[in-house]
């Protein structure tokens, strides 16, 4: 009877301490649902441009527009922000091929406007090899340095937002002792290496800055009854979203500047989705319905739409 007891005892501190692990870990519905809703709404990004500003490589036949290092730092950084999932990037570096095959193919190709644009240069690029000679050993290291320099421009006034240089490095090592161990020529991939080092500094940075901008969209027209508004599924709107539409503040002077300075919008009222459609970033639109407020139908351009906080 007695190791009956006990058994009970140790079952029913069992039962409680579970009971208290579920009630710890117990996750409220409500904010459960709240953090899956969350999401970011895709800018548009364009890499204007990216230059090597160095004097590596640049002999008696440099091609400046074929420039190879500054076409790899263009392609790691295109690669980084896309694999990110916060943009939608557009091309612009390859914008002539692009329109030459949608010619050849009859394609009706239109041209993007990005919100933000990126310019890139390669400032810094050196290579170095160092070496320890010892009675028994001998050691060497290869050594590739970068820097590089990107600004991020907002297009809709021109200004530069983020500017940033960043340096990366890269190196290998070889040993010998009494003549065994291994040797290496020159590592080529080192190169790609310091460079991608230098882009990954950036390009959190380069996120925060986007995100940090208000995301806009645009009314684009009303067909009988019907209010289409740019942007779509590429950029993270679905239907039954909500966001607040503003009228365009009075545009300003600023004499210490001499730059035109646009003041804050005003709420006018919100709409929601109720529809996404288009096959294409360019061609997407969403159709909506306000749920608060009005606009003036014939001054659409006075207008737009902002994520509504």
């Amino acid at each position: 009877m007695r190791y009956k007891y006990i058994l009970f005892l140790v079952l029913l501190a069992g039962a409680v301490a579970a009971s208290a692990q579920d009630n710890r870990t117990e996750v409220d519905p409500q904010v459960q649902a709240a953090a899956s809703k969350e999401k970011a709404l895709k800018r548009k990004v364009a890499i204007a441009r990216f230059s090597n500003e160095t004097q590596y490589g640049k002999g008696i036949f440099y091609d400046k527009e074929n420039d190879p290092m500054a076409k790899q730092a263009l392609d790691i950084l295109s690669t980084r922000l896309a694999s990110t999932g916060k943009f939608l990037l557009l091309e612009r570096s390859d914008l002539d091929k692009a329109l030459g095959e949608a010619q050849g193919s009859n394609a009706d190709y239109k041209k993007i406007g990005a919100d933000y644009i990126i310019i890139g240069s390669i400032t810094q690029f050196g290579r170095k090899n160092t070496g320890d000679v010892g009675v028994f050993s001998n050691a060497k290291t290869q050594l590739v340095e970068a820097a590089v320099s990107l600004r991020l421009i907002d297009v809709s006034t021109g200004q530069i937002i983020y500017s940033e240089e960043a340096k990366g490095s890269a190196e290998m090592k070889s040993k010998t002792t009494m003549g065994v161990g291994g040797t290496a020529d020159f590592d080529a991939t080192l190169s790609d290496k310091a460079i991608s080092a230098a882009i990954s500094q950036l390009t959190e940075n380069i996120i925060n800055n986007c995100l940090d901008r208000p995301w806009k969209a645009y009314f684009l027209t009303i067909d009988e009854g019907t209010i289409y508004i740019s942007g779509g599924k590429s950029q993270g709107i679905n239907v039954d979203d909500v966001f607040t539409v503003k009228e365009k503040g009075k545009s300003v002077k600023n004499p210490q500047t001499g730059m035109t300075v646009e003041l804050p919008g005003k709420v006018v009222g919100k709409i929601k989705i109720t529809l996404t459609g288009g096959d294409s970033a360019e061609a997407e639109v969403a159709v909506v319905e306000f749920i608060e407020g009005r606009i003036d139908e014939d001054k659409l351009a006075n207008y737009y739409i902002v994520e509504n906080k």
